[in-house]
């Protein structure tokens, strides 16, 4: 008797977030690819606190493997370390605000 045990190869971050430097009231877009669909768990932080899908916040999925954060119309205190997490995987990039210098 043969038994055929298919393990599930387990997903590996394919292309991670990388650091973005936006102008205050721009958007700023954070891309993290898997290497394939369903892992579970999926989650993005800015410095420590969950992100949630809302009119700022847009979080999007395409084909189950590249998930996308936007963040629209940031402001100064949005500078941080933006983290991306899928079960075990995770992936960080800083996020720079710069402010718009009024010349006199």
């Amino acid at each position: 008797l043969l038994l055929l045990c298919h393990a599930e190869e387990a997903a590996v971050i394919v292309s991670g977030l990388r650091s973005t430097d936006v102008f205050v009231g721009e958007s700023a877009t954070f891309t993290c690819e898997l290497s394939h669909p369903g892992v579970k768990n999926v989650q993005w932080w800015l410095d420590g606190t969950p992100l949630h899908n809302n009119l700022v916040t847009e979080i999007s999925e395409q084909d189950g493997r590249i998930h996308t954060l936007t963040l629209n119309d940031v402001a100064c205190h949005d500078s941080g370390t933006v983290t991306f997490r899928a079960g075990s995987l995770i992936s960080s990039a800083k996020l720079l605000v710069k402010g718009i210098a009024l010349l006199a």
